[in-house]
């Protein structure tokens, strides 16, 4: 199987080269993906690959394709770069014991924190109650045995933080302000809820949204949520609330009226087609309309702009900035007026400033929201690593013991679940010599690129391809691979037992005192 680049990369996705009609993203479902290349084109996700050569020494996991794309990762990796200010957070519903797939997340989250982000980890437990019916007792379990993998794999709570949603009074009084820029309406078209969904749920999807966002709360910073590609729904929401909380909007201009995004890229084409290379010709509305109308007859939303730019008649076509009032205080507007520099207009709901770049307007309006009391969030950005295959085939799930190893399993129970997994191999010895086996299609192969090689990308590449020319085989394999799994469990449950110390000196509340 090749990626959506056409490299010859094995991706250890266990997908199809065939594409399904639609990819249903369901954040409480048993969502599947066929084909990731799919959430490009429906879901606006980029591939991980444009962006991994800018990384800075990128985990394993970036570097096999299993994190396979992201939404607006750019601004974490500069800051990451440049060793500025930036943040990553996930969380966990405690609905069952952590298992080999959540693995991922633990270690995305402590590469951040090596790579010197601050970094959050939180219990999703009003999501558990909420959206999956679970009594508090059964939460308090669930939770206490998920800190302590984070903390055994790498974790250190004196860089992060580690919290509750039931605890976090900060998430909770956030969570009801993203709920004055949210309708049911739009939860329900997102999430499907309907007129039986309970009003907790609903809530619960504003309480993660506000997770999500806590940590720019007071201090704004590129934050980067890692997740599964069923998560995404929540990402956007999450993007659109940042905005919607804003003081301020950014956008470039070219007269006094406004313009749509689609409209913007056609008026700045014809202001440069007919201003002179020092700018000092006027250019009027009416005359860019004209040209439009003669030189991009077939772009969509060109009969959009020609109707402004008619409409503004004589009025000279400049570019600017415009700043736009959406939520500030009148003090805060008239702290924005003040602080632009240079040639400016001031409107009723915008100001245009002509000797400011789009960034430099953006970081000042950012900085007087803050100092204005307002949050000044950047959009969140995400990456999205692929599903692995449960042991028995499909997609692995907790509720089907077989399917999975959880991270409490006893070594040898490990070692025999691995043992008893089905592979991709073929139905014989001398047919698998001949033809090779299908390591894209293994779930034992990917135990070896998602977990068990870990940073040894030489192991990693040797099992693939050994497999794929028939010199490996399948019982040999599964040896070799249930061995490794069973020193992990062992290393890692000595390691959980160390953490109970560490866990029982945080200000973490293991028992929460509800009903």
């Amino acid at each position: 199987m090749t990626d959506d680049t056409g490299d010859d990369r094995p991706l250890p996705d266990g997908g199809t080269d065939v594409a399904p009609d639609e990819v249903a993203l369901d954040p409480w479902g048993s969502s599947t993906v066929e084909d990731y290349r799919k959430l490009f084109e429906e879901f606006g996700i980029e591939s991980f690959d444009d962006v991994i050569g800018e990384v800075p020494a990128p985990h394993y996991l970036m570097r096999r394709g299993v994190i396979f794309g992201h939404r607006d990762y750019r601004p974490v990796v500069e800051a990451m770069r440049n060793d500025e200010p930036f943040a990553a957070l996930s969380g966990f519903m405690p609905t069952g014991d952590p298992h080999i797939g959540h693995r991922l997340v633990f270690d995305e989250l402590v590469w951040h924190q090596q790579q010197g982000g601050d970094v959050y980890g939180l219990i999703a437990d009003l999501e558990a109650h909420a959206a999956r019916g679970l009594g508090w007792d059964e939460i308090d379990e669930h939770a206490e045995s998920y800190l302590l993998s984070l903390l055994a794999l790498g974790f250190d709570p004196e860089d992060g933080e580690i919290y509750r949603q039931s605890a976090n009074r900060e998430v909770q009084d956030l969570a009801f302000e993203l709920g004055t820029k949210a309708n049911f309406s739009e939860l329900g078209a997102i999430y499907d809820f309907d007129g039986e969904t309970e009003v907790s749920y609903m809530q619960s999807v504003v309480t993660q949204m506000a997770d999500i966002l806590y940590p720019q709360a007071g201090d704004p910073k590129p934050t980067v949520i890692p997740v599964g590609p069923d998560q995404d729904p929540h990402m956007r929401l999450a993007r659109d609330l940042a905005g919607r909380m804003r003081y301020f909007g950014v956008t470039e201009a070219y007269a006094s009226f406004e313009l749509e995004d689609d409209e913007r890229h056609l008026v700045a084409r014809a202001y440069e087609a007919l201003a002179d290379e020092d700018g000092d010709r006027d250019v009027r509305c009416a005359e860019a309309a004209d040209w439009l109308a003669e030189e991009s007859p077939d772009e969509p939303a060109l009969w959009d702009a020609v109707e402004k730019l008619r409409a503004g008649g004589k009025e000279p076509l400049r570019p600017r900035v415009r700043v736009l009032d959406r939520n500030a205080t009148d003090e805060a507007f008239e702290a924005l007026v003040e602080a632009v520099d240079g040639e400016k207009r001031v409107y009723e709901g915008h100001v245009d400033a002509f000797e400011m770049d789009r960034e430099a307007a953006a970081e000042m309006a950012r900085e007087i929201e803050v100092d204005h009391g307002g949050y000044g969030f950047l959009p969140p950005s995400s990456i999205y690593h692929r599903f692995m295959t449960g042991l028995t085939g499909g997609k692995m799930s907790s509720s089907v013991p077989a399917s999975h190893i959880s991270l409490l399993d006893d070594p040898e129970d490990g070692r025999d679940k691995v043992m008893a997994a089905t592979t991709g191999g073929r139905e014989t010895a001398e047919k698998q010599r001949e033809l090779g086996g299908e390591p894209d299609d293994c779930p034992v192969y990917e135990l070896y690129a998602y977990l068990l090689a870990e940073a040894d990308d030489d192991l990693a590449a040797e099992v693939y391809e050994e497999c794929a020319t028939g010199e490996r085989l399948c019982g040999g394999c599964k040896e070799q691979a249930a061995g490794l799994m069973a020193e992990f469990l062992e290393r890692h449950q000595e390691d959980r037992e160390e953490a109970r110390e560490l866990l029982a000196d945080l200000d973490v509340d293991l028992d929460v005192d509800r009903r």
